[in-house]
């Protein structure tokens, strides 16, 4: 596939999926310092800068045309509201499906509707098989893998850097 085939925008019956630009960055960073937010996430800290989010953004490209991550960006009304993403250390390992959405979005569906129109891209690109996980103080998020065709394949504690603490995390798998 060439690099062009990685950059497209998808589209739901709500949402624009849409890779990530730099200037992204200072919303990304507001967005994700919303303590219902970073406590959902294992490699967010609290208290996130806007260089720590482009450090984390500059190898989505690479990364991109490797096949080993597309990160999304959801638009709703034309309004960076969340991120979506598919990632793995190397194909031909499954992806890891992982999300966030700003919480006033919360509850509409925005988020089983932006990781199912991912997934499906994935699959017409032959990808099969994919893994994801939630905390177990997030039950929101395992309904949305659960509608998703997710079920789930074990569960451990995992480090969540914006908690500074080991947390009770379900892994699933589809």
């Amino acid at each position: 596939m060439t690099a062009a085939a990685f950059t497209k925008n998808l589209r739901s019956e709500r949402l624009v999926l849409r890779p990530l630009r730099p200037a992204d960055a200072s919303r990304i960073t507001d967005l994700v310092n919303d303590p219902r937010v970073y406590r959902m996430l294992s490699g967010v800290p609290a208290h996130q800068n806007v260089a720590q989010t482009l450090a984390w953004m500059s190898p989505l490209d690479a990364r991109r045309a490797a096949d080993t991550a597309h990160v999304f960006g959801i638009e709703s009304g034309g309004e960076l509201v969340g991120v979506v993403s598919g990632e793995r250390d190397r194909p031909p390992l499954p992806f890891s499906i992982g999300y966030w959405l700003v919480p006033d979005c919360w509850g509409r569906g925005y988020m089983t509707e932006a990781a199912a129109t991912l997934i499906d891209w994935l699959k017409q690109r032959s990808e099969r098989a994919f893994i994801a996980g939630y905390f177990a103080d997030n039950p929101a998020s395992g309904r949305v893998l659960s509608k998703l065709g997710f079920l789930k394949a074990g569960r451990m504690p995992k480090f969540c850097l914006g908690r500074g603490e080991t947390v009770d995390h379900f892994d699933m798998a589809r």
